[in-house]
């Protein structure tokens, strides 16, 4: 693996390490530069130097060359618009940030809804603290009722190499559910594998279907009392509600979830359910890394007195 030095936000620098050539166009592929990312740099007021002499992609590396990338700041969004509302930040550095996500807030903005998500409020944090970069990289989204850690990448290179790592399989994403309904049917540990498909009485709602999409889930019952049960959960898939058609499927659908018959008196009206631990390795030190968060208040309350 080659030598890896961090400048600043948009420089980046390489020790090429192999004995045998290679054009600086596959060198930087193999670290996580795509093709459009090469054209902005080329386009755009980046540079590529070998050495410290200005390259092109074309240029045949030997060992020990420095290959240096410049990346130029990104245009903003003009389109999505800043909401002033102060972020509960996890974690920060130069390329990456992690917030708390309250239920009830969407990821990102729609059509019809421009404004209100974590987007316009992270877009509105880079704007005060004044970044060169403020463009907002998603990179791990939860539905608008549920709580927790969400991620970002602070600049597009950041977040491709993120991305990558997010098709490695790489990060592990754990949740913690209330549920309730047939709960003394499940087990300490247990593996939910059941395709998961579009419902076509529906524009939202998903459900289990013989001729849908493979979907694991796996948990873990931390407790349960007669009317509800506290749940631990890796996901081994990513369709969308996975966890909340999955446990509706097995009889034990999550509290407040009324897409999914969730019993809706138990003291909570949103999907009852946080993601409480991400962990992945870094994007450039290749460090793993690994965030954690309490359940959320309304959560809480619940689970405390199963």
């Amino acid at each position: 693996m080659p030598l890896f030095e961090r400048i600043n936000l948009v420089e980046f620098k390489w020790t090429y390490q192999e004995q045998t050539s290679s054009l600086v166009r596959t060198f930087l592929k193999r670290q996580g530069i795509s093709k459009k990312l090469l054209a902005k740099i080329k386009f755009h007021g980046g540079k590529i130097l070998v050495n410290e002499t200005e390259q092109n992609v074309l240029f045949s590396l030997k060992a020990h060359d420095i290959v240096t990338v410049v990346i130029p700041d990104e245009e903003p969004h003009e389109t999505l618009l800043a909401d002033e509302i102060p972020i509960d930040i996890v974690f920060e550095d130069e390329h990456l940030l992690v917030v708390n996500k309250p239920a009830g807030i969407a990821s990102i903005p729609a059509q019809y809804h421009p404004r209100g998500t974590m987007a316009n409020r992270v877009k509105a944090y880079y704007v005060a603290q004044n970044y060169a970069n403020q463009v907002v990289h998603v990179v791990t989204r939860l539905d608008r009722d549920t709580s927790g850690l969400m991620l970002f990448a602070k600049h597009g290179f950041a977040h491709a190499k993120l991305d990558q790592g997010l098709q490695q399989k790489q990060f592990v994403k754990k949740y913690q559910a209330l549920v309730s309904g047939e709960v003394d049917t499940l087990q300490s540990h247990g593996n939910i594998m059941l395709p998961i498909g579009r419902d076509l009485s529906s524009l939202l709602k998903r459900q289990v279907t013989e001729t849908g999409q493979k979907a694991e889930t796996e948990y873990w019952l931390k407790k349960r009392n007669q009317e509800c049960a506290l749940v631990d959960i890796q996901l081994h898939t990513g369709r969308t509600h996975q966890i909340r058609v999955h446990f509706s499927a097995i009889g034990c659908s999550l509290l407040g979830d009324d897409l999914y018959e969730g019993a809706m008196d138990l003291g909570i009206e949103r999907q009852a359910l946080h993601c409480y631990s991400l962990t992945f390795p870094h994007p450039f030190s290749n460090e793993t890394i690994h965030f954690e968060l309490p359940l959320a208040d309304d959560m809480a309350t619940i689970a405390e007195a199963i």
